[in-house]
């Protein structure tokens, strides 16, 4: 005949008792037998409210990817021979983009004779990867791609630590009565 070893509705050990039994006291308590390991010998079954137990368990799973973090990748474009102005405002771009835990895509475009002069762009794009090198390493090293260098810098804070130091700092900054 066979058997199952038996775990009540509060995880207590019912013991080793006969399929007909479990189903009998599953009927008797309004519950569901659910068997929740059949690799064992002898299986392992529970009485629960499976329905319940379904519902509870697609919360979890939904309040697990409600907090789960995307990896967004950024990208910047600029051109070799770039002002020192617009530099600063792209370099500043992607500052921005790392503290925001974001990867940052940096492209290249070389246009005509600019082609002809790639270390110019490799020199570029080492200049921005050390002036963000607290905030970011260099992911892929620079390569030329047709007509496009590209690098990829990502950052050292995860995404969410990112979001959580703003939450913090912006929880900081509304607090009533500072000076």
């Amino acid at each position: 005949m066979p058997e199952v070893r038996l775990v009540g509705p509060n995880g207590e050990q019912v013991g080793i008792v006969p399929i007909a039994k479990a189903l009998e006291l599953a009927r008797e308590s309004d519950l569901d037998l659910v068997e929740v390991a059949p690799t064992a010998r002898p299986p392992v079954a529970k009485l629960m409210d499976y329905g319940k137990f379904k519902y509870e368990s697609a919360m979890k799973a939904r309040e697990a990817r409600k907090n789960q973090a995307h990896t967004v990748i950024k990208e910047i474009k600029l051109r070799p021979k770039i002002d020192p102005h617009d530099y600063e405002t792209k370099k500043g771009h992607v500052v921005r983009f790392l503290k925001a835990g974001d990867k940052v895509k940096v492209t290249i475009m070389f246009r005509g004779r600019e082609q002809s002069r790639p270390e110019l762009g490799f020199r570029l794009l080492q200049r921005l990867a050390d002036d963000v090198e607290e905030l970011g390493f260099v992911e892929s090293r620079p390569k030329q791609d047709g007509r496009n260098m590209i690098m990829v810098i990502g950052p050292h804070k995860k995404k969410a630590e990112a979001k959580a130091e703003r939450a913090a700092s912006r929880g900081q900054d509304a607090a009533p009565g500072t000076v």
